[in-house]
């Protein structure tokens, strides 16, 4: 697997997306990131980041990596309902 550089984003301040499902929910962790919590666990299934594109957002799902402090690429979505999916079945 290569490790691809991220190039990071410009903070700017963006509303809560609206996720379809009712199994999870985001809490905010930062201005472009969001923690995704299991409803009926309360467990957090990993982070939901918001990036620009030329082409429009895209929406990262992600995971930190303890030991290392740093996230890692679970892969990255046009729809912010893959990118929670993702996080659900990885």
């Amino acid at each position: 697997m290569n490790d691809t550089l991220i190039a990071p984003t410009t903070a700017q301040p963006w509303t809560t997306p609206r996720i379809a499902s009712t199994r999870e929910h985001l809490i905010r962790a930062a201005d472009q990131l969001w923690r995704v919590q299991d409803n009926a666990s309360g467990r957090v299934l990993g982070h939901l980041r918001v990036a620009t594109d030329p082409l429009g957002l895209r929406y990262r799902a992600e995971r930190l990596h303890l030991e290392t402090g740093a996230f890692r690429l679970i892969g990255e979505f046009w729809r912010v309902d893959d990118a929670v999916s993702a996080l659900r079945y990885s």
